[in-house]
C-alpha cells in the first residue's frame, strides 16, 4: 500500500478519535468512566440551547434618556460647586435634560463654557437654559447600553446560568436568553434591578418629619406623598423603610424623610457578602468600601454622630440604623428580613455593580422543558429520517459506490459531531436545521465525483483512470460551490444573532468537514481498493 494512502489513514483514525472524544460526554458512557478520565479529558460536549432545553427569553430596553437626565443633574451639582467656588451668584436647576442658570451673565456663561463644552445654549436671555449637546447625548446613550450589558453579563455569571446568551440588538435593546433556568422571576429581579445604593441622612428635625405616621400598609405610599405635597422641603424627600413582623409575616411600611442629597454611593463598594449574624442566626449583607469610600464614610458618620443614616437600594430604604460613633475601616452592612437567596441576590447586584440607567421589559417568554424535549425528539427523528432515506437511495442508485459514499456520510456526521462538543457550541433548533443541510451537501458532494466517474467510464477509461479523472474534475466545481456556502454562512455568523449564529456555526463545519470526507475519506477507500487488485469494473 503507497505510503500516502497509510498517512491518510492515520488522519481519518485520529479524527475519528478526537470526535468521539469530545463527544463522549454527551453520550450515556460518560458517567461510567474513570475519575482521572473525567477530570483530564472534556467534560462539557455539546451544550442544548433555549429552545431545546427549556429557560428564559428576554428583551430589555435601556432607557437612555434617563442616562443623559441623570448626567445633567450630575453636571448641574457640580455647576453650583464651581460657582461657589468663584463666587458667582445663580441659581441652577436641572429639569429634564435641559440646565437653567438664573440670572446670565457673561462670567457665568464664560465659566459654563471652559468647564463644560458638552453643553449647548438652547435659549439666552436673562436665564442661560442649555443641555447636554446631541452628539454627547449619543455617546451617553451607547455607553449606556455597553455597561448595562456588562452589568447584566457579571451578574448572571455570578448567579450561575450555564451558557447564557446575552447581546445587544437595535441601538438601546439587550437580548438574554438563559437556558435551563427554572426560577425565572428571581432570574427577572436580578438582571433587572438598577441597584443604585445610596446611603442618606434622616432629617428628622423638620415639622414634616415628625408629623409623619410611624408606619402605613404597602399600597398607601402614593396617598401619602399626595398629603405632604408642596410641604417637603426643596432638598428633601419622603422614602419607605419596609419592615415584616417574623411572627405573621405581616408587612408595613416606615415612611423616612431623607436628604435627597446621597451622602456616599454604591460607586465606592469593593465587595460585597453575605454573613449570619451570630445573635438571630439571620442573612446580612457586609459592605466594604475602597479607600476613598472608607475615608469619606468615616467623615460622614464622624460628621453626624447621634443621627440616623438610611442605607437605601433603588429608593427603598433596607435600614436606617442611628451612627452611635465615627465608623472607621469602610465596612457597613445592610440587614433586613431577609431570607438566604435575598442576601445573596442583593450581594450579587452590589458587586456586579449598578445599572447605569432603569431597563423597561419589552419581552418575557418562558420556554418549558417539555417544548424543548419535543423539539428534541423531532429534531433526532428528521435526522434520522433523512438520514436512512439518503443512505438507501445511495446504495440503489449508485450501487458499491453508493455504500462508499454512506460511510463518508456517518464520517462527516461523527466528525460533525465531534466538531461542535469540542467548541462547547450551543445546539439549538436552528442549528440542528445546519446538521440536516450538511448531511445533503455531504451526498451533492459525492453524486458530482460519481456522476464524473460515470462520464469517464463511458468515455472507455479504466476503473482506476475513471476515479482519478472523476475526483480531479469534480474538485474545483465542489470546491467553489463549499465557498460560496461559507461566504455566506460567515454572513449570517456575523450579522445573525442568537439561532441564526447557531445555524452558522453548524452549517461552516459542515462544509468544511464535508471537504474533508468528501476529497480524503472516499478517494482513499477507492485507492485502497485500486491498490490490492486492478479492477475490470467499477460498481457505480
Amino acid at each position: 500500500m503507497k505510503k500516502n494512502i497509510i498517512w491518510r489513514l492515520i488522519l481519518i483514525g485520529v479524527t475519528l478519535i478526537l470526535a468521539a472524544v469530545f463527544f463522549l460526554p454527551n453520550t450515556p458512557l460518560f458517567p461510567y468512566m474513570p475519575e482521572w478520565w473525567k477530570k483530564n479529558m472534556p467534560d462539557k460536549g455539546i451544550v442544548l440551547g433555549l429552545d431545546l432545553q427549556g429557560g428564559l427569553h428576554l428583551v430589555f430596553e435601556v432607557e437612555g434618556n434617563k442616562a443623559v437626565e441623570i448626567t445633567t443633574e450630575r453636571i448641574a451639582t457640580r455647576l453650583k460647586e464651581l460657582f461657589a467656588k468663584k463666587n458667582l451668584t445663580a441659581e441652577v436647576i436641572a429639569s429634564g435634560l435641559t440646565i437653567t442658570i438664573s440670572p446670565s451673565s457673561p462670567d457665568i456663561r464664560k465659566a459654563v463654557e471652559e468647564n463644560y463644552p458638552i453643553l449647548v445654549p438652547v435659549e439666552t436671555g436673562t436665564s442661560l437654559v442649555c443641555k447636554i449637546s446631541d452628539k454627547e447625548a449619543q455617546r451617553i446613550k451607547d455607553t449606556t447600553a455597553d455597561q448595562a450589558l456588562e452589568t447584566i453579563r457579571n451578574r448572571i455569571d455570578q448567579f450561575g446560568v450555564a451558557e447564557p446568551t446575552i447581546h445587544r440588538q437595535g441601538e438601546n435593546e439587550i437580548v438574554v436568553q438563559l437556558p435551563g433556568v427554572k426560577d425565572p422571576k428571581r432570574a427577572i429581579d436580578l438582571i433587572g434591578k438598577t441597584a443604585q445604593l445610596e446611603f442618606k441622612l434622616v432629617n428628622d428635625d423638620t415639622k414634616v418629619a415628625a408629623e409623619l405616621p410611624q408606619s402605613i400598609a404597602p399600597g398607601d405610599e402614593e396617598e401619602l406623598l399626595k398629603q405632604f405635597a408642596g410641604r417637603i422641603p426643596e432638598d428633601t424627600e419622603i422614602l419607605f423603610e419596609k419592615k415584616v413582623n417574623k411572627e405573621t409575616g405581616a408587612a408595613r411600611k416606615i415612611p423616612l424623610l431623607l436628604k435627597k442629597q446621597a451622602a456616599l454611593t454604591g460607586d465606592l463598594l469593593s465587595d460585597a457578602k453575605v454573613n449570619i449574624d451570630s445573635r438571630f442566626s439571620e442573612p446580612y449583607v457586609s459592605l466594604s468600601f475602597n479607600a476613598a469610600g472608607a475615608k469619606l464614610f468615616e467623615d460622614v458618620t464622624g460628621a453626624n454622630v447621634k443621627k440616623r443614616l438610611a442605607i437605601s437600594l433603588d429608593n427603598t430604604i433596607y435600614s436606617a440604623p442611628v451612627i452611635q460613633e465615627k465608623i472607621a475601616g469602610g465596612n457597613a452592612q445592610i440587614t433586613g428580613s431577609f431570607s438566604m437567596e435575598e442576601a445573596k441576590d442583593l450581594s450579587i447586584v452590589l458587586r456586579a455593580g449598578a445599572l447605569p440607567a432603569p431597563m423597561k421589559m419589552l419581552q418575557n417568554v418562558t420556554v418549558g422543558p417539555s417544548l424543548g424535549r419535543d423539539s428534541i425528539e423531532a429534531g433526532k427523528s428528521a435526522g434520522i429520517i433523512g438520514t436512512i432515506a439518503v443512505v438507501i437511495f445511495m446504495i440503489f442508485y449508485y450501487r458499491f459506490s453508493g455504500l462508499i459514499a454512506d460511510f463518508a456520510l456517518l464520517f462527516n456526521i461523527v466528525l460533525l459531531l465531534g466538531a461542535l462538543a469540542s467548541l462547547n457550541s450551543t445546539l439549538t433548533l436552528p442549528g440542528i436545521a445546519g446538521i440536516i443541510l450538511a448531511i445533503g451537501m455531504a451526498v451533492d458532494s459525492n453524486v458530482l465525483m460519481f456522476e464524473r466517474m460515470r462520464d469517464e467510464l463511458r468515455a472507455g477509461k479504466t476503473p482506476r483512470a475513471a476515479v482519478d479523472s472523476g475526483y480531479n474534475k469534480a474538485f474545483w466545481t465542489i470546491f467553489d460551490s463549499h465557498v460560496t456556502t461559507l461566504i455566506t454562512a460567515a454572513v449570517l455568523f456575523q450579522f445573525g444573532t442568537g439561532p441564526i449564529k447557531g445555524f452558522a456555526v453548524t452549517l461552516s463545519l459542515g462544509v468544511a468537514i464535508n471537504l474533508f470526507t468528501a476529497l480524503i475519506g472516499t478517494k482513499s477507500i477507492f485507492d485502497i481498493i485500486n491498490s490490492r487488485r486492478e479492477l475490470k469494473k467499477l460498481s457505480i
